[in-house]
């Protein structure tokens, strides 16, 4: 990031001159504080999971409070402990949070439904049907999916229905009391025309064609979170908000608070990726790409999500259900044997000997195949996931080939949305990685940039991710920049930013080709397994 004179760090928390930025991930709700130079302060975190119930995955909306009052207690720790005051207000803030999903809520503002993830694959009727009669690619995940097909599904709950958002909208909501969306996570919600950076006005129309035929008298418009563009006020904290925040009454309300936004648009901003010919590639529990278009793509197609910026301008998406949860997993039985082993370290330290031994395997990983398939993935048409390890007799079973093949594995998915990128003829100056697998240095970057065929870019904001990107807008609201979105980042934030850029390797290449093939073979036995064991 850029360095600015040195700022009066305490100074600044008592007067309230920071940014505060909240994200709900997948496996973690992470809080971030920055000061007027963009710099971390201090953050907070607390770890929650999904739940699998009546074969939808869900959070419960006490475990969404739980979780965000926790890592707002540890952020307010950590930073009364390493600056000797603990904060009383923010001068702006923002929300992030995992994209697309379901949240109904009747007029009084009761809950209908639990909230329905994106993880979710039982759209798949209503997903096909609205890209077939819009002509525009509806993923599985994505909201109006998941409307139109409790709509088909003639659910209890749909006349209802009062309005719905995604998770971010949702919290937004509850500390603003505005129901609004950042653009780029509304364009997981229905898609958004470039020009106007709303929702597109004829997709609209004939959408609400649909729903009428079988709900009459349900206004999809009337339902939809209104949209907002970086910069744009998108309401204060209220008394109520600062008391689910902070339950002690130690924060007090007033913030400006950003337009919310997804985790796609925050990792945008974490990566300095919002410009043309840029994009990055995000690595949690989902694994997905994006890239910001020159021009509008010339087909349809289901591997990519046509999504924005939080500035409104097309980004490609790919968009993977499964990244580095299988990773974790298989890190966890590593790290329970070292212990075993009376050997301390720590989880770091074991997923930095693994990561490391990566490197050391051979270029298409020995024959060994690995599928991180904990849940459906539309890329590669499965509704439902079987983590799978295969080898042969003949693959060659080493600890490198066997971590160099869970790295491929995570990153198999989203080669092969990205080949449809390629096909298209878009181009890429730099590919920005950002999430926890990229703290080894060296290793999943290296990998990564084979599997893309492109320069992947880590910076030094890659652990932080999207906590620290809506701090940067909610940064971007407070101090009422006159600049575009991409100018700011380019001047006020990432000017003389420390980077470290992996060129894809011509041997690793290679290997990866090689490995891929088998990969696409083998999804024949990733689909029997979702058949025979249930």
């Amino acid at each position: 990031m850029v360095q600015t004179q040195q700022i009066d760090v305490a100074a600044a928390i008592a007067a309230g001159e920071t940014s505060l930025g909240i994200e709900l991930g997948s496996t973690r709700i992470k809080a971030c504080l920055i000061g007027p130079d963009h710099e971390v302060i201090a953050t907070g975190s607390h770890a929650w999971e999904n739940q699998f119930v009546d074969r939808l995955w869900t959070y419960s909306v006490e475990a969404i409070w739980e979780g965000v009052q926790a890592s707002v207690a540890d952020l307010l720790d950590a930073v009364e402990k390493a600056h000797g005051v603990r904060p009383t207000a923010f001068g702006a803030l923002g929300v992030s949070a995992m994209m697309h999903g379901y949240l109904a809520f009747d007029a009084e503002g009761e809950l209908l439904v639990p909230f329905r993830t994106w993880r979710n694959t039982n759209t798949e009727r209503a997903a096909s049907e609205l890209t077939e009669v819009l002509g525009f690619n509806f993923p599985l995940r994505w909201s109006a999916s998941h409307l139109y097909q409790a709509i088909l599904d003639e659910e209890a709950h749909v006349p209802q229905l009062g309005f719905f958002t995604t998770l971010a909208g949702y919290v937004h909501w509850r500390l603003t009391g505005r129901k609004v969306l950042g653009v780029g996570d509304a364009s997981g919600m229905f898609p958004i025309d470039p020009t106007t950076r709303d929702y597109d006005a004829d997709m609209l129309a004939r959408f609400q064609g649909l729903v009428a035929a079988r709900q009459p008298g349900l206004d999809v418009a009337a339902l939809l979170p209104e949209v907002l563009v970086a910069g744009e006020d998108a309401g204060t904290l209220t008394a109520e908000g600062a008391a689910l925040l902070d339950p002690t009454g130690t924060v007090r309300p007033g913030a400006v608070v950003a337009p919310p936004e997804g985790d796609a648009g925050t990792g945008m901003i974490a990566t300095n990726a919002v410009a043309p010919r840029t994009g990055n590639i995000s690595a949690g529990t989902s694994i997905f790409a994006m890239v910001v278009l020159e021009k509008a793509l010339e087909s349809v197609h289901e591997e990519l999500d046509i999504v924005t910026t939080p500035a409104g301008d097309l980004v490609a998406m790919v968009h993977c259900n499964n990244g580095a949860s299988e990773l974790g997993t298989w890190a966890g039985v590593f790290t329970e044997f070292a212990a075993a082993m009376g050997i301390e370290g720590g989880s770091d330290a074991v997923f930095a000997a693994l990561f490391s031994a990566a490197l050391e395997g051979e270029a298409d990983g020995g024959g060994l195949l690995a599928y991180n398939y904990l849940s459906g993935e539309p890329i590669t048409g499965l509704a439902e996931g079987r983590p799978l390890f295969v080898r042969t007799p003949g693959s060659r079973l080493t600890l490198a080939n066997f971590m160099r093949t869970q790295l491929y594995g995570a990153f198999g998915t989203l080669s092969l949305g990205m080949r449809v990128l390629h096909d298209e003829g878009v181009q890429l100056d730099s590919m920005f990685a950002h999430g926890g697998m990229f703290r080894t240095a060296g290793v999943a970057q290296r990998l990564l940039a084979a599997a893309i065929e492109a320069p992947v870019t880590v910076g030094d904001t890659a652990s932080e991710g999207g906590a620290w990107g809506i701090a940067v807008l909610a940064e971007f609201l407070r101090k009422g920049a006159t600049v575009p979105l991409d100018a700011y980042l380019n001047e006020s934030v990432f000017a003389g930013a420390a980077l470290d850029v992996a060129e894809p390797d011509a041997g690793d290449v290679a290997g990866y080709h090689a490995w891929l093939e088998q990969y696409e073979a083998g999804l024949a036995i990733e689909r029997a397994a979702t058949e025979a064991i249930h």
